[in-house]
């Protein structure tokens, strides 16, 4: 799995815009081949930057997407925002969930203690 993280710091006289941007992509691109997911957060101190995160089948379809022109949508947001966009990706080879966190803890820890 591949994981790509999308930081924006947006104008503030342009959130708007660029909320409306990701908005129309994220419809979109979370129909593409080998897409998983594909989310936008806002970060709760500022209100200006923002969080697009998403998860792709295999590296393959990542680079589909990113020179796909909804990608070049993404890239010509760069006048509306105060600095440069942070792209991050990373390959997952393995992923873990709550049953880690269970079996750490210990099974039925949380009942036990919080619903006496």
């Amino acid at each position: 799995m591949i994981l790509v993280r999308i930081i924006m710091n947006v104008l503030p006289e342009k959130q708007k815009e660029v909320t409306q941007t990701l908005l129309s992509m994220i419809e979109t691109a979370g129909k593409e081949k080998g897409c998983l997911s594909y989310d936008v957060f806002r970060d709760i101190d500022g209100n200006t930057a923002f969080n697009l995160i998403e998860e792709w089948e295999t590296r393959k379809d990542l680079d589909r997407h990113i020179r796909s022109e909804r990608f070049s949508v993404l890239l010509g947001t760069k006048s509306l925002l105060a600095r440069p966009l942070e792209i991050k990706i990373h390959t997952v080879s393995r992923s873990e969930g709550a049953e880690v966190v269970n079996a750490l803890r210990g099974e039925g820890t949380f009942k036990k203690n919080f619903l006496k």
